[in-house]
Protein backbone atom coordinates (compact mmCIF):
# COMPACT_ATOMS: atom_id res chain seq x y z
CA UNK A 1 0.00 0.00 0.00
CA UNK A 2 1.42 3.39 -1.00
CA UNK A 3 2.17 6.20 1.40
CA UNK A 4 -0.18 8.42 -0.57
CA UNK A 5 -3.10 6.05 -0.04
CA UNK A 6 -2.35 5.71 3.68
CA UNK A 7 -2.17 9.49 4.12
CA UNK A 8 -5.48 9.93 2.32
CA UNK A 9 -7.12 7.34 4.59
CA UNK A 10 -5.67 8.98 7.70
CA UNK A 11 -6.93 12.42 6.73
CA UNK A 12 -10.34 10.94 5.96
CA UNK A 13 -10.78 9.12 9.26
CA UNK A 14 -8.30 10.25 11.96
CA UNK A 15 -8.54 13.47 13.96
CA UNK A 16 -4.94 13.99 15.03
CA UNK A 17 -4.11 15.47 18.47
CA UNK A 18 -2.90 19.00 19.12
CA UNK A 19 -3.25 19.74 15.39
CA UNK A 20 -5.05 22.19 13.13
CA UNK A 21 -6.06 19.57 10.56
CA UNK A 22 -6.39 22.10 7.73
CA UNK A 23 -2.60 22.54 7.80
CA UNK A 24 -2.25 19.03 6.44
CA UNK A 25 -3.69 20.20 3.13
CA UNK A 26 -0.21 21.56 2.42
CA UNK A 27 2.00 19.91 5.04
CA UNK A 28 1.68 16.11 4.81
CA UNK A 29 1.64 13.68 7.68
CA UNK A 30 4.64 11.35 8.01
CA UNK A 31 3.59 7.68 7.71
CA UNK A 32 5.81 5.82 10.19
CA UNK A 33 6.20 2.10 9.63
CA UNK A 34 8.69 1.02 12.29
CA UNK A 35 11.11 2.19 14.95
CA UNK A 36 14.53 0.93 16.00
CA UNK A 37 16.59 2.53 18.77
CA UNK A 38 16.40 6.31 18.42
CA UNK A 39 15.21 6.08 14.81
CA UNK A 40 11.77 6.11 13.21
CA UNK A 41 11.37 4.81 9.64
CA UNK A 42 8.66 5.70 7.17
CA UNK A 43 7.28 3.41 4.48
CA UNK A 44 9.86 4.67 1.96
CA UNK A 45 12.78 3.85 4.27
CA UNK A 46 13.49 7.47 5.21
CA UNK A 47 14.57 7.65 8.84
CA UNK A 48 14.14 10.36 11.47
CA UNK A 49 16.05 10.64 14.73
CA UNK A 50 13.43 10.83 17.49
CA UNK A 51 14.86 13.78 19.43
CA UNK A 52 11.67 14.20 21.51
CA UNK A 53 11.14 10.54 22.49
CA UNK A 54 7.76 10.52 20.71
CA UNK A 55 6.20 13.13 23.01
CA UNK A 56 8.57 12.37 25.89
CA UNK A 57 7.48 8.76 26.51
CA UNK A 58 10.23 6.58 25.03
CA UNK A 59 13.04 6.00 27.52
CA UNK A 60 15.25 3.26 26.11
CA UNK A 61 14.67 3.43 22.37
CA UNK A 62 12.14 1.84 20.07
CA UNK A 63 11.89 -1.97 20.06
CA UNK A 64 13.54 -2.41 23.45
CA UNK A 65 13.57 -6.23 23.75
CA UNK A 66 13.10 -6.56 27.52
CA UNK A 67 9.93 -4.50 27.56
CA UNK A 68 8.59 -6.30 24.50
CA UNK A 69 9.30 -9.70 26.06
CA UNK A 70 7.54 -8.72 29.30
CA UNK A 71 4.40 -7.75 27.40
CA UNK A 72 4.49 -10.96 25.33
CA UNK A 73 4.87 -13.08 28.47
CA UNK A 74 1.95 -11.36 30.17
CA UNK A 75 -0.20 -11.92 27.08
CA UNK A 76 0.10 -15.65 27.62
CA UNK A 77 -1.58 -15.49 31.04
CA UNK A 78 -3.85 -12.44 31.47
CA UNK A 79 -4.53 -9.50 29.20
CA UNK A 80 -6.99 -7.66 31.48
CA UNK A 81 -9.29 -7.96 34.45
CA UNK A 82 -11.24 -5.23 36.20
CA UNK A 83 -9.41 -3.89 39.26
CA UNK A 84 -12.62 -3.30 41.24
CA UNK A 85 -13.00 -6.40 43.39
CA UNK A 86 -10.03 -8.17 41.77
CA UNK A 87 -6.26 -7.86 41.78
CA UNK A 88 -3.29 -9.41 39.98
CA UNK A 89 0.44 -9.84 40.36
CA UNK A 90 1.65 -7.12 37.93
CA UNK A 91 -0.34 -4.31 39.58
CA UNK A 92 0.67 -5.41 43.10
CA UNK A 93 4.35 -5.74 42.17
CA UNK A 94 4.36 -2.38 40.40
CA UNK A 95 2.67 -0.65 43.34
CA UNK A 96 5.26 -2.13 45.71
CA UNK A 97 8.15 -0.96 43.55
CA UNK A 98 6.77 2.54 43.06
CA UNK A 99 6.19 2.82 46.80
CA UNK A 100 9.79 1.75 47.45
CA UNK A 101 11.12 4.30 44.97
CA UNK A 102 9.00 7.25 46.12
CA UNK A 103 8.40 6.62 49.81
CA UNK A 104 4.66 7.06 49.18
CA UNK A 105 2.49 4.17 50.26
CA UNK A 106 -0.45 3.65 47.90
CA UNK A 107 -0.86 3.78 44.10
CA UNK A 108 -4.01 4.58 42.14
CA UNK A 109 -3.92 3.92 38.38
CA UNK A 110 -5.24 5.52 35.22
CA UNK A 111 -4.19 5.63 31.56
CA UNK A 112 -2.62 9.05 30.89
CA UNK A 113 -1.12 12.10 32.51
CA UNK A 114 -4.19 14.32 32.49
CA UNK A 115 -6.16 11.54 34.18
CA UNK A 116 -3.48 11.34 36.87
CA UNK A 117 -3.84 15.08 37.47
CA UNK A 118 -7.60 14.70 37.78
CA UNK A 119 -7.16 11.91 40.32
CA UNK A 120 -4.73 13.89 42.46
CA UNK A 121 -6.96 16.97 42.47
CA UNK A 122 -10.05 14.95 43.36
CA UNK A 123 -8.22 13.00 46.07
CA UNK A 124 -6.95 16.18 47.68
CA UNK A 125 -10.37 17.82 47.64
CA UNK A 126 -12.07 14.68 48.96
CA UNK A 127 -9.44 14.23 51.68
CA UNK A 128 -10.21 17.61 53.20
CA UNK A 129 -13.94 16.95 52.92
CA UNK A 130 -13.54 13.62 54.74
CA UNK A 131 -11.57 15.43 57.44
CA UNK A 132 -14.44 17.86 58.00
CA UNK A 133 -12.84 20.78 56.14
CA UNK A 134 -15.15 21.11 53.11
CA UNK A 135 -14.10 24.71 52.54
CA UNK A 136 -10.70 23.65 51.19
CA UNK A 137 -11.73 23.39 47.54
CA UNK A 138 -9.31 25.62 45.65
CA UNK A 139 -6.07 24.82 43.84
CA UNK A 140 -3.03 26.85 42.86
CA UNK A 141 -0.27 26.23 40.32
CA UNK A 142 2.58 28.11 38.68
CA UNK A 143 2.24 30.66 35.92
CA UNK A 144 2.88 29.03 32.53
CA UNK A 145 2.18 25.61 34.06
CA UNK A 146 0.76 22.69 32.09
CA UNK A 147 -0.97 19.73 33.76
CA UNK A 148 -3.14 18.24 31.01
CA UNK A 149 -6.13 19.07 28.86
CA UNK A 150 -9.09 17.50 30.63
CA UNK A 151 -11.26 20.05 32.42
CA UNK A 152 -9.83 19.67 35.91
CA UNK A 153 -6.27 19.61 34.62
CA UNK A 154 -6.93 22.65 32.43
CA UNK A 155 -8.19 24.53 35.47
CA UNK A 156 -4.68 24.42 36.94
CA UNK A 157 -2.96 24.90 33.58
CA UNK A 158 -1.77 28.35 32.48
CA UNK A 159 -1.04 27.95 28.75
CA UNK A 160 -3.41 30.22 26.85
CA UNK A 161 -3.61 28.29 23.58
CA UNK A 162 -4.92 25.23 25.42
CA UNK A 163 -7.03 26.99 28.03
CA UNK A 164 -8.65 30.14 26.69
CA UNK A 165 -11.25 28.49 24.45
CA UNK A 166 -12.54 26.35 27.30
CA UNK A 167 -12.35 28.99 30.04
CA UNK A 168 -16.15 29.09 30.59
CA UNK A 169 -16.04 25.39 31.51
CA UNK A 170 -13.22 25.64 34.04
CA UNK A 171 -12.96 26.23 37.77
CA UNK A 172 -11.02 29.39 38.59
CA UNK A 173 -7.58 28.93 40.12
CA UNK A 174 -4.66 31.18 41.00
CA UNK A 175 -1.23 30.95 39.38
CA UNK A 176 1.87 31.74 41.40
CA UNK A 177 5.00 33.45 39.98
CA UNK A 178 7.10 30.89 38.12
CA UNK A 179 10.65 30.35 39.43
CA UNK A 180 11.81 29.95 35.79
CA UNK A 181 15.33 31.41 36.01
CA UNK A 182 14.90 33.20 32.66
CA UNK A 183 12.56 35.62 34.46
CA UNK A 184 15.16 36.70 37.03
CA UNK A 185 16.36 40.29 37.15
CA UNK A 186 19.80 41.04 35.67
CA UNK A 187 22.43 39.90 38.15
CA UNK A 188 19.95 37.90 40.20
CA UNK A 189 20.92 34.24 40.65
CA UNK A 190 18.55 31.37 39.91
CA UNK A 191 18.50 30.53 43.63
CA UNK A 192 17.74 34.09 44.69
CA UNK A 193 14.96 34.37 42.16
CA UNK A 194 13.49 31.01 43.27
CA UNK A 195 13.45 32.24 46.86
CA UNK A 196 11.75 35.46 45.79
CA UNK A 197 9.04 33.43 44.03
CA UNK A 198 8.70 31.21 47.10
CA UNK A 199 8.13 34.31 49.22
CA UNK A 200 5.29 35.31 46.88
CA UNK A 201 3.87 31.80 47.21
CA UNK A 202 3.92 32.08 50.99
CA UNK A 203 2.21 35.45 50.89
CA UNK A 204 -0.67 33.96 48.92
CA UNK A 205 -0.93 30.69 50.85
CA UNK A 206 -0.85 32.43 54.23
CA UNK A 207 -3.80 34.59 53.17
CA UNK A 208 -5.86 31.85 51.49
CA UNK A 209 -4.93 28.55 53.17
CA UNK A 210 -8.40 28.03 54.66
CA UNK A 211 -9.78 27.58 51.13
CA UNK A 212 -6.76 25.87 49.51
CA UNK A 213 -6.70 22.12 48.97
CA UNK A 214 -3.40 21.79 47.09
CA UNK A 215 -0.54 23.38 45.19
CA UNK A 216 0.38 21.44 42.03
CA UNK A 217 3.82 21.91 40.50
CA UNK A 218 6.01 20.45 37.77
CA UNK A 219 9.26 19.92 39.72
CA UNK A 220 12.47 21.43 38.31
CA UNK A 221 11.26 21.73 34.67
CA UNK A 222 8.01 23.22 33.37
CA UNK A 223 8.13 21.40 30.06
CA UNK A 224 5.27 22.88 28.03
CA UNK A 225 6.36 26.35 29.16
CA UNK A 226 9.39 25.99 26.91
CA UNK A 227 11.48 23.78 29.22
CA UNK A 228 11.45 26.43 31.96
CA UNK A 229 13.94 25.32 34.63
CA UNK A 230 14.17 26.37 38.25
CA UNK A 231 16.41 25.95 41.27
CA UNK A 232 15.44 23.07 43.63
CA UNK A 233 15.36 25.46 46.60
CA UNK A 234 11.90 26.43 45.39
CA UNK A 235 10.63 22.89 46.00
CA UNK A 236 12.11 22.86 49.48
CA UNK A 237 10.43 26.12 50.39
CA UNK A 238 7.15 25.09 48.77
CA UNK A 239 7.11 21.95 50.91
CA UNK A 240 7.75 23.96 54.07
CA UNK A 241 5.05 26.47 53.18
CA UNK A 242 2.46 23.80 52.34
CA UNK A 243 3.21 21.96 55.59
CA UNK A 244 2.94 25.12 57.68
CA UNK A 245 -0.43 26.07 56.25
CA UNK A 246 -1.93 22.57 55.77
CA UNK A 247 -2.03 22.57 51.98
CA UNK A 248 -1.21 19.48 49.92
CA UNK A 249 1.71 19.55 47.49
CA UNK A 250 1.13 17.61 44.26
CA UNK A 251 4.25 16.82 42.25
CA UNK A 252 3.41 16.48 38.56
CA UNK A 253 6.29 14.29 37.38
CA UNK A 254 4.42 13.09 34.31
CA UNK A 255 7.07 14.46 31.95
CA UNK A 256 10.12 14.70 34.20
CA UNK A 257 9.99 11.39 36.05
CA UNK A 258 12.05 8.25 35.43
CA UNK A 259 15.44 9.83 34.96
CA UNK A 260 14.71 12.76 32.66
CA UNK A 261 16.18 15.42 34.94
CA UNK A 262 19.19 13.40 36.12
CA UNK A 263 17.58 11.78 39.15
CA UNK A 264 14.93 9.07 39.11
CA UNK A 265 12.35 11.68 40.05
CA UNK A 266 12.88 15.42 39.83
CA UNK A 267 11.72 15.87 43.44
CA UNK A 268 14.82 13.99 44.58
CA UNK A 269 16.89 17.06 43.77
CA UNK A 270 15.25 18.74 46.74
CA UNK A 271 14.81 15.70 49.02
CA UNK A 272 16.15 12.16 49.26
CA UNK A 273 12.70 10.70 48.57
CA UNK A 274 9.66 12.05 46.78
CA UNK A 275 7.78 11.69 50.07
CA UNK A 276 10.03 14.41 51.50
CA UNK A 277 8.46 16.88 49.09
CA UNK A 278 5.09 15.63 47.86
CA UNK A 279 1.80 14.44 49.29
CA UNK A 280 0.94 13.16 45.82
CA UNK A 281 3.07 12.33 42.79
CA UNK A 282 1.60 11.99 39.31
CA UNK A 283 3.43 9.61 36.96
CA UNK A 284 2.92 8.67 33.30
CA UNK A 285 4.78 8.99 29.96
CA UNK A 286 8.04 7.12 30.66
CA UNK A 287 6.49 4.73 33.18
CA UNK A 288 6.10 2.00 30.54
CA UNK A 289 9.14 3.01 28.50
CA UNK A 290 6.79 4.33 25.84
CA UNK A 291 5.02 1.05 25.12
CA UNK A 292 1.52 1.22 26.59
CA UNK A 293 -0.73 3.88 28.14
CA UNK A 294 -0.49 3.99 31.94
CA UNK A 295 -0.45 6.56 34.69
CA UNK A 296 -0.32 6.39 38.46
CA UNK A 297 -0.87 8.65 41.44
CA UNK A 298 1.10 7.77 44.57
CA UNK A 299 0.08 9.22 47.91
CA UNK A 300 0.69 8.92 51.63
CA UNK A 301 -0.86 6.54 54.14
CA UNK A 302 -2.34 9.59 55.86
CA UNK A 303 -4.34 10.41 52.74
CA UNK A 304 -5.29 6.76 52.22
CA UNK A 305 -6.55 6.38 55.77
CA UNK A 306 -8.85 9.40 55.40
CA UNK A 307 -10.87 7.38 52.85
CA UNK A 308 -10.83 4.11 54.83
CA UNK A 309 -14.31 4.02 56.35
CA UNK A 310 -17.53 2.04 56.63
CA UNK A 311 -19.26 4.70 54.54
CA UNK A 312 -19.10 4.11 50.78
CA UNK A 313 -19.34 7.82 49.99
CA UNK A 314 -16.12 8.42 51.91
CA UNK A 315 -14.32 6.05 49.53
CA UNK A 316 -12.56 7.32 46.42
CA UNK A 317 -15.18 6.46 43.81
CA UNK A 318 -13.12 7.04 40.69
CA UNK A 319 -12.34 4.50 37.97
CA UNK A 320 -11.92 3.67 34.35
CA UNK A 321 -12.29 0.32 32.65
CA UNK A 322 -8.57 -0.32 32.11
CA UNK A 323 -7.36 0.76 35.56
CA UNK A 324 -4.19 -1.18 36.41
CA UNK A 325 -4.14 -3.11 33.13
CA UNK A 326 -1.80 -6.14 33.49
CA UNK A 327 -0.07 -5.60 30.14
CA UNK A 328 0.74 -1.97 30.92
CA UNK A 329 1.85 -2.85 34.44
CA UNK A 330 4.14 -5.55 33.03
CA UNK A 331 5.70 -3.01 30.69
CA UNK A 332 6.24 -0.67 33.63
CA UNK A 333 7.82 -3.45 35.70
CA UNK A 334 10.21 -4.22 32.84
CA UNK A 335 11.07 -0.53 32.61
CA UNK A 336 11.87 -0.36 36.32
CA UNK A 337 13.88 -3.58 36.04
CA UNK A 338 16.15 -1.91 33.49
CA UNK A 339 16.81 0.88 35.99
CA UNK A 340 17.54 -1.73 38.67
CA UNK A 341 19.79 -3.92 36.50
CA UNK A 342 21.78 -1.23 34.70
CA UNK A 343 23.46 2.03 35.76
CA UNK A 344 20.95 4.03 33.72
CA UNK A 345 21.32 7.30 35.60
CA UNK A 346 25.11 7.11 35.49
CA UNK A 347 25.06 6.45 31.74
CA UNK A 348 22.64 9.33 31.30
CA UNK A 349 25.02 11.61 33.17
CA UNK A 350 27.79 10.77 30.71
CA UNK A 351 25.46 11.28 27.75
CA UNK A 352 24.19 14.57 29.18
CA UNK A 353 27.75 15.82 29.65
CA UNK A 354 28.63 14.95 26.06
CA UNK A 355 25.44 16.63 24.83
CA UNK A 356 26.24 19.78 26.82
CA UNK A 357 29.80 19.96 25.52
CA UNK A 358 28.80 19.42 21.91
CA UNK A 359 25.87 21.84 22.14
CA UNK A 360 28.35 24.64 22.84
CA UNK A 361 28.84 24.70 19.07
CA UNK A 362 25.30 26.05 18.67
CA UNK A 363 26.55 29.41 19.95
CA UNK A 364 27.05 30.49 16.33
CA UNK A 365 23.27 30.64 16.05
CA UNK A 366 21.11 33.51 17.37
CA UNK A 367 20.19 31.75 20.61
CA UNK A 368 19.98 32.54 24.32
CA UNK A 369 19.36 30.75 27.62
CA UNK A 370 21.11 27.52 26.67
CA UNK A 371 20.11 25.33 29.60
CA UNK A 372 20.15 21.71 30.66
CA UNK A 373 18.69 19.48 33.32
CA UNK A 374 19.82 15.88 32.93
CA UNK A 375 18.63 14.49 29.61
CA UNK A 376 16.73 17.67 28.74
CA UNK A 377 18.61 20.41 26.89
CA UNK A 378 16.94 23.54 25.54
CA UNK A 379 17.62 27.00 24.19
CA UNK A 380 15.60 29.92 22.89
CA UNK A 381 16.03 31.15 19.32
CA UNK A 382 16.07 34.92 18.91
CA UNK A 383 13.89 35.58 15.89
CA UNK A 384 10.98 37.68 14.71
CA UNK A 385 9.79 34.85 12.46
CA UNK A 386 6.16 34.34 13.60
CA UNK A 387 5.98 30.76 12.31
CA UNK A 388 9.40 29.68 13.53
CA UNK A 389 8.24 26.52 15.33
CA UNK A 390 6.41 25.13 12.32
CA UNK A 391 9.20 26.08 9.91
CA UNK A 392 11.89 24.57 12.15
CA UNK A 393 9.89 21.35 12.53
CA UNK A 394 9.52 21.07 8.74
CA UNK A 395 13.18 21.83 8.06
CA UNK A 396 14.28 19.31 10.68
CA UNK A 397 12.27 16.59 8.98
CA UNK A 398 14.17 17.33 5.77
CA UNK A 399 17.35 16.77 7.76
CA UNK A 400 16.11 13.40 9.08
CA UNK A 401 15.25 14.71 12.54
CA UNK A 402 12.06 14.82 14.59
CA UNK A 403 12.03 18.11 16.54
CA UNK A 404 8.96 19.78 17.97
CA UNK A 405 9.86 23.33 19.06
CA UNK A 406 7.68 25.06 21.64
CA UNK A 407 7.33 28.59 20.31
CA UNK A 408 10.90 29.86 19.94
CA UNK A 409 12.27 27.17 22.27
CA UNK A 410 14.14 24.28 20.68
CA UNK A 411 14.71 21.35 22.99
CA UNK A 412 16.08 17.82 23.01
CA UNK A 413 14.60 15.01 25.09
CA UNK A 414 15.96 11.92 23.28
CA UNK A 415 15.78 8.27 24.30
CA UNK A 416 18.50 7.35 26.78
CA UNK A 417 20.02 4.93 24.26
CA UNK A 418 21.24 7.75 22.01
CA UNK A 419 24.92 7.37 21.11
CA UNK A 420 27.58 10.10 20.77
CA UNK A 421 27.45 9.73 16.98
CA UNK A 422 23.70 10.18 17.07
CA UNK A 423 24.04 13.20 19.37
CA UNK A 424 26.38 14.77 16.83
CA UNK A 425 23.90 14.08 14.04
CA UNK A 426 21.06 15.57 16.11
CA UNK A 427 22.98 18.79 16.78
CA UNK A 428 24.17 19.22 13.19
CA UNK A 429 20.69 18.60 11.81
CA UNK A 430 19.22 21.04 14.32
CA UNK A 431 21.69 23.75 13.37
CA UNK A 432 20.88 23.30 9.69
CA UNK A 433 17.14 23.32 10.36
CA UNK A 434 17.28 26.53 12.39
CA UNK A 435 19.35 28.29 9.74
CA UNK A 436 16.81 27.40 7.07
CA UNK A 437 13.85 28.28 9.32
CA UNK A 438 14.98 31.81 10.14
Amino acid sequence: MSNKHLLARSLQSVWHPCTQMKQHETFPLIPIQRGVGVWLYDADGQRYLDAVSSWWVNLFGHQEPRIKDAIKLQLDSLEHVMLAGFTHEPVVALSEKLSELTGLSHAFYASDGASATEIALKMSFHYWRNLGLPGKTQFISLKNSYHGETLGALSVTDVAIFKDTYAPLLRPSAHMPSPDFRLAEPGETAEAYALRCAAALEDYVSAHHAELAAFIIEPIVQCAAGMAMHHPIYLQRAREICTTYQVHLIADEISVGFGRTGTMFACEQAAAKVSGIADFICLSKGITGGYLPLSAVLTTDTVYQAFYDDSTVKGFLHSHSYTGNPLACSAALATLAIFADEPVLEKNQATATYLKNQAAGLAELPIQHLRQQGMILAFDVVTAQPHFAQRCYAEALKQGLLLRPIGHTVYFMPPYSISPVEVDFMLTATSNAIKHAL
